[in-house]
């Protein structure tokens, strides 16, 4: 059991988890996934990111065995309550740390549905709202969530645990620009939300393949405008100005599926 706080593999957790991870994360393709939850469907799932470490306390060991996960085939390395506080990001941890691969996918080997339903996020920043809509698009069927460069790190700590397990069902592709998501699904229209958009979301025609972009929180889809995106609308009917982007987001992906 490893009881020092100056072990390597504390110093290893921690850099994946810093502020600056994110470099960290892409130059060695991994991330930190905490939680019973994480670890459930990282074990269990045929698909996404696998679980290269598992860091356990005791207490983290009896929920992994209550929930009946198999770790024959991980490395799992048992680590003191102290330990575990110090490699943790969340306030109360659950004494169960993964260390997970990013999964090396390319656009063109997912399998799509018919109609298609992608997602495209542009340049969004608040790791609430991309966990939240991965979550989302995992609940509504969605084919594949695509983000662009200059978005939040779509493996960082707080987006990984907004996802409450999704990351692991559907897939997810990070630095995709526009064209490249264009090009790699091509019978997909382009719709984008916005305040200004002319049609309707309930008018759209259900039986086409399409790709829902939301915007950046503060700037939307301004950048966008030049392309053949349609932009769309949700009717309310109600006070309200406009929606939290997750929750425009899951609106959309409802109505969609």
């Amino acid at each position: 059991m490893i009881e020092s706080l100056h072990s390597p593999h504390v110093a290893r957790v921690k850099a994946l988890i810093s502020s600056r991870g994110n470099k960290e994360r892409a130059q060695h393709g991994q991330f930190i996934a905490e939680g019973l939850q994480c670890a459930r469907e990282a074990l269990t799932s045929s698909f996404g990111p696998k679980v290269e470490v598992l860091y356990l306390t005791e207490s983290g060991r009896s929920r992994i065995s209550e929930a009946a996960l198999d770790l024959s085939s991980i490395d799992v390395v048992e680590v003191s309550e102290p330990v575990m506080s110090a490699m943790s990001s969340t306030i109360s941890p659950q004494g169960v740390l993964s260390i997970c691969s990013i999964t090396d996918a390319k656009l063109g080997e997912i399998k799509l549905s018919k109609p298609s339903r992608l997602i495209y996020l542009h340049e969004i920043q608040d790791p609430g709202n991309a966990g939240t809509i991965l979550r989302s698009a995992d609940a509504m069927g969605v084919d594949a969530v695509m983000a662009s460069p200059g978005s939040v790190d779509m493996y960082s700590p707080k987006v990984v645990r907004a996802t409450a397990g999704s990351l692991w069902h559907v897939p997810l592709f990070t630095g995709v620009s526009l064209q490249d998501a264009s090009e790699a699904f091509p019978t997909a229209k382009k719709i984008a939300l916005s305040a200004a958009g002319s049609i309707s979301l309930t008018d759209l025609d259900k039986d086409s393949d399409y790709i829902a972009i939301f915007g950046n929180e503060a700037r939307g889809i301004d950048a966008l405008l030049d392309s053949d995106v349609v932009q769309v609308c949700i009717p309310m009917k109600g006070s309200a100005e406009s929606l939290n982007l997750s929750a425009a987001a899951s609106i959309v992906m409802f109505t969609l599926s």
